[in-house]
């Protein structure tokens, strides 16, 4: 028998776990407090000093192409293999499933389903903004290039901003944004960026974006981070309802009462008739037969039977009064008389 000195790893951290208090009163929700709303702003102005850049096809149209016709790709190609699995930490469904899963981990243990909510909200701001941002400007990316020199723009392209880059940003950082402690938020920050700005470079490195193309994106998904706290009021009321769903839910299951099996009907009694030909007639029945019972025998009920295919009885003869009573015999007396007549013998 297991005792708790030698309890397993495993045992000690579902231990833990149910232990572990609701809704923990020490999680810091992030405002939008003066500092965070001066990054926010620097960021937008630097999101719109890059699209006016590339609409203008300023300089960093030119640095884009220069970049293009280098061919990074062809420059080290002995890390290319390495980077075609890195820049999957881009992509959102991989990246959206492991971040979920842990968070999911993370709303069970702490009982609440922030964290899940708060994902779900950047993601929803992220393709809403982004995907709107992609077709609105429609820029080819560099293997579909047409005039060189050009911005590319209006083509029906959907490069620009990098969504590989923006999804890193938003999917690692809110990692950083739901730390439940400033040392974790620190580490996890720094780790996010790192993600993500080797995100954006592979995919210039891959030649599937331009430089353009990731600096937009790294501006867009910050964007979406400095932004999250104007949403946490509704996060919060989204949390509530869903929470007063479930309680009137489980009250509703609770309330149900059983439903009884269903029973067949239940036929009504058949009375049995003798067939007509089975009956005696009128001039084969003697008196002795239609004759009453006495008072003394108490008559017999109808006889009851299930509904059903049933042989009528042979016909029965005639009974007489005398028929089935016990005949005297002669050589018996009286009951008391006997004893009194008959002498007493032996001893």
């Amino acid at each position: 028998m297991r005792t708790e000195g030698t309890l397993t790893r495993l045992d000690r951290v579902f231990a833990r776990l149910d232990r572990e208090p609701q809704r923990p009163a020490h999680i810091d929700v992030p405002r939008m407090s003066r500092h965070r709303f001066v990054l926010f702003s620097a960021t937008l102005a630097f999101y719109l000093s890059i699209v006016w850049a590339v609409v203008t096809t300023s300089w960093l149209v030119r640095l884009d192409w220069q970049i293009m016709f280098f061919r990074p790709y062809q420059q080290w190609p002995e890390i290319h293999a390495f980077l075609d699995y890195y820049v999957v930490l881009g992509q959102r469904g991989p990246t959206a499933v492991m971040v979920a899963a842990w968070l999911g981990w993370r709303s069970w243990r702490q009982h609440t389903l922030r964290p899940l909510l708060t994902l779900a909200t950047s993601l929803l701001l992220l393709n809403v903004t982004v995907g709107a941002a992609k077709i609105g400007m429609g820029r080819l990316g560099p293997h579909y290039a047409t005039v060189i020199g050009s911005n590319e723009m209006g083509l029906g392209g959907d490069i620009f901003p990098s969504g590989h880059t923006a999804n890193a940003v938003v999917t690692w950082g809110i990692l950083a944004y739901l730390a439940s402690t400033p040392t974790a938020r620190r580490w996890l920050s720094a780790l996010s960026a790192v993600i993500a700005l080797g995100v954006g470079l592979t995919t210039v490195y891959l030649g599937t974006h331009w430089l353009s193309d990731v600096l937009l994106g790294w501006a867009a998904g910050l964007l979406i981070l400095l932004a999250l706290p104007w949403f946490e009021p509704l996060i919060a009321r989204a949390e509530i309802a869903l929470f007063d769903l479930r309680d009137r839910w489980r009250a509703r299951r609770g309330r149900r009462a059983p439903v009884p099996a269903p029973v067949a009907p239940v036929g009504a009694p058949a009375v049995f008739t003798p067939h007509p030909s089975a009956r005696p007639s009128a001039s084969e029945e003697s008196p002795a037969a239609r004759e009453t019972v006495g008072a003394g025998r108490t008559s017999r009920t109808a006889v009851h039977l299930a509904p059903g295919r049933h042989t009528a009885r042979p016909e029965r003869t005639p009974v007489t009064p005398a028929v089935g009573r016990r005949q005297p015999h002669s050589d018996r007396l009286a009951r008391g008389t006997a004893s009194a007549a008959r002498p007493l013998t032996g001893g």
